[in-house]
């Protein structure tokens, strides 16, 4: 009796240690790369235009 006793937590013991059974070191993963942001588009500059409205300069 005494020997089932001493067994049983013994027993009990040795499960809980074993774990779920997955072996190698516990670490964090790193979180995968995100993607780079898109580049931002600069607002487009008028370019000036030819007026024809006002006349070309004499020589």
């Amino acid at each position: 009796m005494k020997s089932s006793l001493v067994l049983l937590p013994a027993v009990l013991l040795a499960a809980a240690v074993s774990g779920c059974g997955q072996t190698g070191d516990l670490y964090m993963p790193t979180p995968p790369n995100r993607p780079a942001p898109p580049p931002v588009e600069q607002p487009l500059q008028p370019v000036p235009s030819n007026n024809a409205s006002t006349p070309a300069p004499h020589r």
